[in-house]
């Protein structure tokens, strides 16, 4: 009993400090802005590792958390002037499915070898987060398409505003996460040997 006390107390604190810098982290993309109107999401990266530390529950409340520091900080800003309840569901539909997704596929295949599980699940945060905005964006935000185009000086016009604001963010993020995914692995590692 005296084991799982603490061990509930661990994922507790584990969680409080991923909560903390998944808040600093986004909180400072809001200054790294390279593609687009949109901040990087280098949030990313403490939400993939408290996933694979503290499950898929875990990973869900981390990119909670991320949506709403989007949200709060103005990272969405450009879609709320033209669907507020778009946005907020896109937002946090995505930050929260990516969280998840990480924890689950860390779960499912750590067993098996857990290096390849944590850069897996490294690499599938950035990949729901994007793919989840895309679907947001066309459920949402299609019909504004040439507007919002215009508004970041795209001459696309459909779904491609979207793929294009997407992807140089997408591009970072993935490439972002498999670099520190060694990093990923050495942090599991640290705490699975106490």
């Amino acid at each position: 009993m005296q084991k799982t006390n603490k061990q509930k107390t661990e994922k507790i604190v584990m969680s409080a400090l991923m909560t903390t810098l998944v808040i600093i982290f986004q909180l400072l993309a809001t200054y790294t802005t390279f593609f687009g109107p949109f901040s990087t999401a280098i949030g990313l990266i403490p939400i993939a590792i408290g996933a694979c530390l503290c499950g898929p529950a875990i990973g869900a409340w981390l990119g909670f958390v991320f949506g709403v520091v989007v949200i709060a900080t103005g990272g969405a800003a450009l879609f709320f002037a033209f669907s507020i309840p778009g946005t907020i569901v896109t937002v946090l539909v995505k930050g929260t499915a990516c969280g998840f997704a990480a924890g689950l596929v860390y779960k499912l295949l750590k067993n098996k070898l857990k290096i390849v599980a944590a850069v897996i699940a490294a690499l599938v945060c950035p990949i729901v987060n994007t793919g989840i905005f895309l679907l947001g964006s066309a459920i949402f935000f299609m019909p504004y398409a040439k507007e919002i185009g215009a508004m970041v000086g795209i001459e696309e016009v459909g779904f491609g505003v979207f793929i294009a604001l997407a992807f140089g963010n997408f591009i970072f993020e993935i490439l972002m996460n498999a670099v520190l995914s060694p990093v990923f692995v050495r942090i599991i590692n640290i705490r699975n040997k106490k």
